[in-house]
């Protein structure tokens, strides 16, 4: 079944519900490495949530926009924490986050940009 999709879409299958889980124990679990505030749970789930819809539709061009633009945020969100840019003091992002949008958001663009269309 997985055999015959590229690779945005197994990533995109993988990453949207690791996105939601991540927004769902931010409200369950107490504060830790990273940040557990509420708008940026909010932000996980409903950005996961679109992801799901994007593999559901098995639209190429969906699957692969979305994660080379979610790739961006991410890296987005690494120069906001850094530079105190919007929406910093909403999502109060933690070291461990700004390294985790640079590795992830780096490694959705260039596998957005990267992956081939097989399907």
């Amino acid at each position: 079944m997985l055999k015959n999709k590229n690779l945005n879409y197994k990533t995109l299958l993988i990453f949207a519900p690791i996105l939601i889980l991540i927004g769902l124990l931010g409200f369950i679990l107490p504060e830790g490495l990273t940040s557990n505030a509420a708008p940026y749970n909010i932000f996980h789930i409903i950005f996961g949530v679109i992801g799901l819809i994007c593999v559901f539709s098995k639209r190429e061009d969906f699957i692969r926009g979305f994660n080379i633009s979610f790739g961006l945020i991410d890296l987005y969100q690494a120069a906001a924490s850094f530079f105190d840019w919007f929406p910093e003091q909403h999502f109060q992002w933690k070291t461990a986050d700004d390294y985790l949008h640079i590795i992830i958001g780096g490694a959705l663009v260039l596998i957005g940009i990267l992956s081939k269309n097989r399907d």
